[in-house]
């Protein structure tokens, strides 16, 4: 199985065009759950991919935080919260998991499956562990279902670092997490060592330590997030996205969502629009969205993130407005959702 590699000649081929240039987010935008920062959201899905309804309505899963605080720290408080989107409004649903439930001492990203019997499958990524005193930055894959947490894959030490720092931070962690369900399938937000250094991949596995590396960012990259995979007319599309200072060097690339479409799972993958770029956010607002995740129908959710200086003021913390992606082979554009 080939390993596909992005590589500085593709960011080079990287060019300010409206096809992949998110529109600038201006105004107040209405936060969907008053209180909290919420942020890397994810609906309830079919297995086919097909955004899931129950009773007429999609359920959606994102991580939320108490809105409080420097934006940055609730990473260190996240817990996975449920909410109904209904004739365009959000409801909250509360948090999925009880206190206490999952193994670590927060949660992070995942996704969620509707099974054929009806069950839920909640794929997430289980970060420190239950009552520590300090958060740490061991990353672990679970499986919530029917009440019942498992760990379903670890990093084959053999292709990947394992991601087990006791200190750390945004941009400065090893992955293992962000877990995305395909056809029985997971894919992982992964590193693998690159020099001194380490890089941004994503692993492919069908659980416990079998896994490869299917995209590696070679030396250009160090965070490779949210990795999910859209089918249409026959093709694959891998979606990613990533931070402008996650590049070697900061800001070869801009904060955005990258992509590869291939025939087959396996590969080989070509990088979309040549660049590997999908959505990239304005120039004059570089920090406006984040964690992209294309549906089925091809609406792109993400969140607000920062419009100004990364400080509470600017921080929006709730969904941004949806795009639309159209998709033609290689080429990719943004419409009007």
């Amino acid at each position: 199985m080939t390993t596909t590699r992005w590589t500085r000649h593709h960011l080079d081929l990287i060019t300010d065009d409206p096809a992949t240039t998110a529109p600038l987010i201006t105004g107040p935008v209405e936060p969907a759950l008053p209180g909290f920062d919420l942020w890397d959201m994810w609906p309830i899905q079919e297995e086919d991919g097909a955004t899931a309804l129950f009773d007429g309505r999609e359920l959606w899963m994102g991580l939320a935080a108490p809105a409080a605080g420097h934006p940055e720290d609730r990473h260190d408080v996240a817990r996975i919260r449920k909410l109904a989107y209904d004739d365009g409004k959000w409801i909250d649903l509360g948090d999925v998991f009880a206190d206490g439930e999952t193994p670590g001492s927060r949660e992070w990203s995942g996704t969620a499956i509707r099974r054929g019997d009806g069950t839920v499958s909640v794929f997430y990524t289980a970060t420190g562990f239950r009552g520590e005193q300090r958060p740490t930055f061991a990353q672990r894959v679970f499986e919530a279902r029917d009440g019942v947490h498992e760990e379903i894959a670890r990093p084959d030490l053999r292709h990947f670092l394992p991601a087990d720092q006791v200190d750390g931070g945004p941009g400065r962690i090893l992955a293992w997490r962000d877990p995305a369900w395909f056809r029985g399938r997971l894919l992982i937000a992964a590193s693998i060592p690159w020099g001194e250094r380490y890089m941004g991949a994503i692993a492919l596995t069908d659980g416990g330590s079998g896994n490869h590396p299917l995209l590696v960012a070679d030396g250009i990259n160090r965070e490779l997030e949210r990795p999910h995979i859209v089918v249409r007319d026959g093709l694959f599309y891998l979606f990613f996205c990533t931070h402008r200072q996650s590049f070697e060097p900061a800001d070869a690339a801009p904060t955005g969502l990258y992509g590869f479409v291939a025939t087959a799972l396996d590969g080989p993958w070509e990088p979309l629009n040549g660049s590997g770029l999908v959505i990239g956010n304005p120039r004059a607002q570089p920090d406006q969205a984040y964690a992209w995740m294309v549906l089925d129908d091809l609406r792109v959710v993400s969140f607000l993130d920062y419009r100004g200086p990364v400080e509470r003021a600017n921080f929006g913390g709730t969904v941004a407005p949806l795009l639309r992606l159209r998709l033609e082979g290689h080429r990719t554009w943004i419409e009007p959702c």
